[in-house]
């Protein structure tokens, strides 16, 4: 083996976490313009145009989502296993919500009727707006923690409420959430559209871009504040059981500002998503969109990474006995479990991203209300 069993752990903690940014980055912008749907699209032919701005990649994007699910499985059976029983029915809710892209997007455009179109542009915003807020409120339920705890066999209990997932500090998160990927698909737009589309695209890159920098700030003084973190206070001696009850853990205030003050560096990971989401702000302003892109892109990604890195090496607190918090110490799988997932990760996903590059480079181009109307039965 190449890498020892501590070493594989930390480094399927960064997988993952690629995982959900390549989702979050890519995945995004569809739900974003999604959620931007009624806001811009004022005709139907302004809508369609939207519709097929990413109508042609929505799926190979989503499936980030169903890999980072995969590997959370495989490589953090108790997270899944915790956050399927705590999270279930805001899981159901972000993929009933997702429903509605495929079909929306597929039978939308199958009928003239007003009434029919109407219907399905409600529900296409259903699925780009709702899903960012939830997987956002789930964010900010992690950062408080979720009551559960182990028993004696390993069995896990849940003693929260679906009701209680929104309380104030996780609905602000929600909104980070809607926000950025908000800005980030009105970039995308704006990449891929001319004229009262492309407008509209930049001052919704402007809106929601104020709201992200303001939300985000609000969160982050939040969390340095009020919210509590966690510190693990003692683990399993060498050779012990690496088993979540086996450890010591405290919830304290400012415990999640611990890896800042230990690692600097690491504070240029939120710098860099307010330096993101300004300069994107500020590209699009001066229609360079592909720049812009760039910027919101890093800025999405600093946001999921700072939430990552500020609750490192915990995956999922608990807010009722500490000591069966999940982290990435005691909640993954095998050594040669990770080490063959290891190899295979290394060896598909640099093909899956060429071939995505490939893919986004044969489709680029601009999608303009003429096209769309010329070529009425090809397009969405």
């Amino acid at each position: 083996m190449i890498f020892d069993y501590q070493t594989l752990k930390v480094i399927w903690w960064a997988l993952i976490g690629v995982l959900l940014i390549a989702f979050a980055v890519t995945d995004g912008w569809d739900m974003g313009i999604l959620a931007l749907l009624p806001v811009i699209g004022r005709t139907d032919a302004e809508r369609r145009v939207m519709i097929n701005a990413f109508g042609a990649t929505w799926e190979g994007n989503q499936t980030w989502l169903i890999t980072a699910a995969g590997a959370t499985f495989a490589a953090w059976p108790l997270v899944y296993a915790v956050s399927f029983s705590g999270l279930y029915f805001a899981m159901l809710l972000a993929l009933f919500a997702l429903f509605f892209r495929p079909v929306g997007i597929d039978y939308r455009s199958k009928l003239q009727d007003r009434r029919w179109r109407a219907m399905w542009d409600w529900g296409l915003f259903t699925g780009g707006a709702v899903p960012p807020l939830v997987f956002g409120i789930a964010f900010g339920n992690l950062l408080q923690g979720l009551p559960f705890h182990f028993d004696e066999t390993m069995r896990a209990f849940y003693t929260g409420s679906f009701f209680a997932l929104f309380n104030p500090f996780a609905l602000l998160c929600g909104v980070v959430s809607v926000a950025m990927l908000v800005m980030h698909g009105a970039v995308y737009l704006q990449l891929r559209t001319t004229g009262v589309v492309q407008q509209r695209a930049v001052r919704a890159t402007l809106v929601s871009g104020a709201v992200l920098v303001v939300t985000f700030a609000l969160a982050g003084w939040l969390v340095a504040g009020s919210v509590h973190g966690y510190r693990i206070t003692a683990m399993p001696p060498a050779g012990g059981v690496w088993m979540p009850p086996a450890k010591s853990a405290v919830s304290a205030a400012g415990a999640w500002l611990d890896n800042y003050t230990t690692y600097p560096l690491a504070k240029a990971v939120p710098i860099a998503a307010f330096a993101g989401t300004l300069l994107a702000m500020l590209l699009a302003r001066i229609n360079r969109p592909v720049l812009a892109l760039l910027c919101s892109g890093l800025a999405v990604a600093a946001v999921i990474l700072t939430a990552g890195i500020s609750m490192f090496p915990f995956i999922i607190p608990s807010s009722s006995q500490p000591a069966s918090s999940l982290t990435v110490w005691d909640a993954v799988s095998s050594r040669k479990t990770l080490s063959i997932m290891f190899w295979v990760v290394l060896f598909f996903v640099p093909l899956i991203l060429a071939y995505t590059g490939w893919v986004y480079r044969v489709l680029r181009g601009k999608i303009t209300t003429e096209l769309i109307e010329s070529e009425n039965k090809t397009f969405y």
